[in-house]
């Protein structure tokens, strides 16, 4: 539960950056161990929203194999919808 790779559009709020990925790596662990406790459930790979912030929209995906991805769009990007992130 370590980014092992962070790309940031301008290198000013990189720090930001950080502190919201890991936060979101803690969110995605509280959903994937929900999902788990129940044997019947066939678990989503797309976590779908983990959490909007002012500024950013943070979205998850998880694979079979555990590894995580997290893409952080801006609030004010209308022009993105739930299942353009998702493809």
């Amino acid at each position: 539960n370590y980014p092992l790779y962070i790309k940031a559009a301008s290198a000013e709020n990189e720090l930001k950056f950080y502190y919201t990925v890991h936060t979101s790596l803690d969110v995605i662990e509280e959903k994937v161990n929900n999902v788990g406790k129940n044997a019947n459930e066939l678990r989503e790979l797309y976590l779908g929203l983990l959490y909007p912030t002012e500024d950013y929209k943070v979205y998850g995906y998880v694979t079979n194999t555990k590894i995580k991805f997290v893409i952080v769009v801006e609030s004010s990007n209308t022009t993105l919808r739930d299942n353009e992130i998702r493809s």
